[in-house]
């Protein structure tokens, strides 16, 4: 089976979040499969770096205002299609904004580029080369089924997974004259959204089938609350919606033998755990002390639950918790965390930024990790921590409340705890679930029981690739009947 993605990020070759870590381990985990993913992805500085020596095997004169060609190279490990097109990526800054954090205002040609490039190649632009399956990965990439089911590829089977329902791709309909789709595309069961284009809405309603990254973020986005104004579509194609739940890599997340820490372990050595929190103290300036730490690596945003976590910052500390930050986002909550961080000297320690080897070590150091999500898709950092011996604290929502169960009664006595829930998503229920871990970390026995559970959580790709093949094995049957 051939299946071609396209994504705009993909691990360890450009990355802002989550969707590269996704995009990255997936194709590796079906090939131990029997299934050949190759990825699409725009030529970045940091991607087009990488490639030694250039093999076009698809060039355009012309494309959204440019010259571009497709170069196909294998870097890490993957199979990769990449799109050079110079005047649209070859820019400072990052993907999807300049060096001081604004969108480019031209992200509509940038992503709609990488779009057409999709669909031309999913209606045999290669030359021995067809896909059987098209997957697209949020809004960036979404209109590649669009540009498929008004082009060549129309008889194609197309995926779209949905990573972030919030990021939409939303924008005026003058763009549209510049798309190269047919007119009939700007209509209500085509690319058209509340009077403008969007791209997001438009893979939504081309695709054979849409997944999201956990079964209740899948049934979340059906309700007006979590749905972002796309819930009545959504709802539509209920039929064809499936909740898969994310993998992580786990050569790559393996505690025994990460190059990132201080000191590897097991859930047999939980002891070697030691130097890494002491590199945790050092680095985030904390008190050395017996105290719990938790940590936060997160992006610092009000979906993120950050404002949550920040007006009960000052109850954590007075919990007994010494708290570790990690991320970067909103100028007000930084400055909030900075703050507090000043008014805890010892207690809370602020990194604003993002530093992959100090998340591992982090994830390897600290006892427990906090994500008070409003939203969270599926989520990652608590697979980390699952993996890692940093028990998750999660807010009940999406892939936190599918991925860690709750440390009650009858789960510690059954001894299949990983974590603590808190619901509803507030101050005080979180302060709540603080005082629940601290409970927890001043009883050795229960607490490394929670430890060596999640360690023992299947949190490995192994489960969700194969719900992969199987949704991508229905879809072509229905495309032989």
């Amino acid at each position: 089976m051939q299946v071609l993605s396209v994504t705009p990020e993909i691990f360890p070759l450009i990355k802002t979040g989550g969707l590269a870590d996704v995009t990255g381990a997936l194709p590796i985990a079906l090939a131990a499969k029997g299934v050949i993913m190759r990825t699409l992805i725009p030529g970045f500085p940091s991607v087009m770096a990488a490639i030694k020596k250039k093999k076009p095997v698809l060039q355009y004169p012309l494309l959204q205002g440019g010259k571009a060609s497709v170069q196909a190279v294998r870097l890490a490990g993957l199979d990769l299609f990449v799109l050079d097109a110079p005047h649209l990526y070859d820019r400072p800054g990052g993907p999807y904004g300049n060096p001081s954090g604004a969108d480019w205002p031209d992200n509509w040609r940038r992503f709609a580029a990488l779009s057409q490039v999709g669909g031309d190649i999913a209606g045999g632009a290669i030359a021995r080369y067809q896909p059987d399956i098209v997957h697209a990965h949020d809004w960036q990439s979404a209109m590649t089924l669009a540009y498929m089911r008004y082009g060549r590829a129309v008889a194609v089977p197309s995926m779209m997974t949905v990573h972030n329902l919030a990021f939409q791709g939303q924008f005026g309909a003058g763009i549209f004259g510049e798309l190269e789709l047919p007119a009939a595309a700007m209509a209500l069961d085509g690319v058209e959204y509340y009077g403008g284009v969007g791209f997001l809405k438009a893979g939504l309603q081309a695709a054979w089938a849409i997944t999201t990254v956990s079964p209740t973020y899948a049934q979340e986005i059906r309700s007006p609350e979590f749905g972002m104004g796309l819930d009545g579509l959504i709802n539509m194609r209920s039929n064809d919606l499936h909740g898969i739940v994310n993998g992580i890599d786990t050569d790559i997340w393996n505690p025994e033998t990460d190059k990132h820490l201080v000191s590897g372990f097991t859930a047999a050595t939980l002891e070697a755990r030691a130097p890494n929190r002491a590199a945790v103290e050092e680095r985030f300036n904390l008190d050395r002390d017996e105290s719990p730490i938790v940590c936060v690596v997160s992006r610092l945003t009000w979906q993120k639950g950050m404002d949550i976590l920040a007006t009960v910052v000052d109850g954590i500390v007075g919990s007994g918790v010494r708290l570790a930050v990690l991320g970067a986002g909103d100028a007000g909550l930084e400055g909030s965390l900075l703050a507090a961080a000043a008014r805890h000297r010892g207690r809370i320690g602020v990194v604003v930024g993002y530093d992959e080897g100090l998340s591992h070590i982090m994830q390897g150091g600290c006892d427990a990790i906090v994500i008070p999500s409003r939203f969270e898709p599926c989520g990652l950092t608590q697979l980390y921590g699952l993996r890692y011996g940093c028990v998750p604290v999660v807010a009940r929502t999406g892939g936190l409340a599918d991925t860690v169960i709750d440390a009650n009664e009858a789960a510690l006595s059954a001894g299949v705890a990983t974590g603590f829930h808190f619901a509803p998503n507030n101050a005080g229920a979180l302060l709540h679930a603080m005082r629940r871990l601290v409970d927890a970390y001043n009883a050795p026995t229960v607490w490394q029981a929670l430890q060596r559970q999640g360690m023992r959580a299947e949190v490995s790709w192994d489960k969700s690739a194969e719900k992969y093949i199987e949704l991508y094995r229905s879809l072509l049957s229905r495309r032989v009947s």
